[in-house]
C-alpha cells in the first residue's frame, strides 16, 4: 500500500513563518494539496473563530483550515530546508539563496496593516494582490481533479462592510446596481471551463476557456445569467452530456441547500465572500469517477454507509464524493495487499464558501440575509438546470 501524505498541524505551519506564500500571488505546496493565500488578519480570525467555537457545520462548507503563516525576512530568521521545493508562479524553486532573495523582495513590498487599511487612502486594487505579511493555509479544493472546471461566484447585494470608506461604498454600490448583484445577490467573478468553446484557438495552453471578471460584470445580466451557468456545466466538446450535466447540477443543489441551512442557523455578516464551484470537467474522467465511486460505495456500504450508490443522475455530498478521503478498515494490515488508489473516493465535485476578509460572527443580529439572497438565487438556477422544474 502506498504511503499516505502527512498533513502538517497548524502549529507546524506557523513555524514556517517565512511565508513562501508569495505576496505577489497565491501558492501551493509542491504536491498541490495545500493552498497558501495572502490575507488579512480578519480572515484568519474568522477561520479561527469557526475552529474555536466548534462550529462543525460551518467548517464543513469552508475549505479545510490548516493554519496561518507570517512573512519573515530570512536575514533575520534562517530558512528551513523544509521550505525547498515550493511552487511559485515561475515554477518550482529548489535553491535556498533564490528563495531567500524572493522573500526579501516581498518583505520590502509589505505595507504595514495600519497604512494598508487606512480609510482615507483607499484606492481600488484593480485586481492587484493585497500587500500583507500574513497568509492563510488551506486544503486546495481543486486538488485531485484531472481537469477541474472552476467557477467563483461573489455573493451579496451589498458588497461593502460597515467600516468601508465612503468612496469604496459608492464604487461598490455602482457595481451592484450595474450587475446581477442588485437583483440576484451574486455575480460571476470568473470561471474556467475545460474545452469550453468549439473554437480551439480560444483555449489556453491547458485546454481551458477562461472567463475573467469582465464576463460577469459586462456580459452577464439578469436575462442571460442562467445561460452563463449552463456554459459552465454543459459542454459537449468536453464530453459533458445532458445526463452528466444534470447530475452535477443536482449535486450542487444539495450542497447549496446545505449552505443555505448553515448560514440560516448562524448569525454572521460577510461582505464580498464567494462560493467556489468545482467539478471534473473532462466528461470521460467524470463518468469514470462516478463508476469508481459506485464500486467503492457498494463495497463499503454494508459497514460504513446507509445511502445508495450514486448514478449519473444521483451524486451528492451525502456520498462524500468531494472529500477524497481514503476509506480504511480499523485494521490496516487486513488490506495490506490492496492498492490504496482502489479505496480512494474520486473527485467529482466540490462546493465551498470562501473569502472572509470582511466576515465576522455577529451574535444578536440574526442570519446574514444579504449573503443568503445570493445563495437562494443560485439554488433556483441550479434547480432549473438540474431539471427539477420539468
Amino acid at each position: 500500500m502506498g504511503a499516505k501524505k502527512r498533513i502538517p498541524s497548524p502549529d507546524e505551519l506557523r513555524d514556517y513563518d517565512h511565508a513562501v506564500a508569495g505576496h505577489a500571488g497565491t501558492l501551493c505546496d509542491a504536491d498541490g494539496e495545500l493552498f497558501i493565500k495572502p490575507c488579512t488578519q480578519t480572515e484568519i480570525d474568522f477561520y479561527q473563530a469557526v475552529e474555536a467555537n466548534g462550529y462543525r457545520d460551518f467548517a464543513e462548507i469552508m475549505p479545510l483550515f490548516m493554519g496561518d503563516l507570517q512573512l519573515s525576512n530570512p536575514q533575520d530568521v534562517p530558512l528551513d530546508d523544509a521550505l525547498l521545493g515550493v511552487v511559485s508562479d515561475a515554477g518550482i524553486e529548489t535553491n535556498k539563496d533564490s528563495i531567500a532573495a524572493k522573500i526579501v523582495e516581498q518583505v520590502a513590498k509589505v505595507v504595514p496593516s495600519a497604512v494598508a487599511d487606512c480609510a482615507a487612502s483607499w484606492v481600488p486594487t484593480q485586481g492587484k494582490k493585497i500587500k500583507t505579511d500574513r497568509s492563510v493555509v488551506l486544503e486546495n479544493a481543486s486538488f485531485g481533479y484531472k481537469k477541474a472546471n472552476i467557477l467563483d461566484v461573489k455573493l451579496g447585494v451589498r458588497l461593502w462592510a460597515d467600516d468601508a470608506p465612503a468612496e469604496k461604498k459608492r464604487r461598490f454600490d455602482a457595481i451592484s446596481k450595474q450587475t446581477t448583484h442588485g437583483n440576484l445577490g451574486f455575480r460571476i467573478a470568473g470561471m474556467k471551463v475545460y474545452h469550453g468553446s468549439g473554437d480551439e484557438t480560444k483555449w489556453d495552453k491547458e485546454g481551458y476557456m477562461i472567463y475573467d471578471k469582465d464576463f460577469g460584470r459586462l456580459t452577464v445580466n439578469d436575462d442571460n445569467v442562467v445561460d452563463a451557468f449552463r456554459t459552465f456545466i454543459f459542454n459537449k466538446t468536453a464530453g459533458i452530456d445532458q445526463a452528466l450535466g444534470r447530475a452535477v447540477c443536482a449535486a450542487f443543489v444539495r450542497d447549496l441547500e446545505r449552505v443555505e441551512e448553515v448560514l440560516s442557523n448562524h448569525e454572521t455578516r460577510m461582505y464580498s465572500s464567494s462560493l467556489l464551484f468545482i467539478f471534473e470537467g473532462d466528461g470521460a474522467a467524470l463518468s469514470a469517477a462516478i463508476e469508481k465511486n459506485n464500486e467503492i460505495m457498494e463495497r463499503e456500504s454494508a459497514e460504513a454507509y446507509t445511502c445508495p450508490p450514486v448514478s449519473r443522475t444521483n451524486i451528492g455530498l451525502d456520498n462524500r464524493m468531494d472529500s477524497g478521503i481514503a476509506l480504511e478498515d480499523e485494521d490496516d494490515s487486513a488490506n495490506g495487499d490492496e492498492d490504496e488508489d482502489d479505496l480512494q473516493l474520486p473527485k467529482i465535485y466540490t462546493l465551498k464558501l470562501i473569502d472572509f476578509a470582511h466576515a465576522e460572527f455577529t451574535p444578536g443580529l440574526g442570519p446574514d440575509e444579504n449573503t443568503l439572497t445570493g445563495v437562494r438565487s443560485l439554488l433556483r438556477i441550479f434547480r432549473e438546470l438540474a431539471g427539477e422544474d420539468d
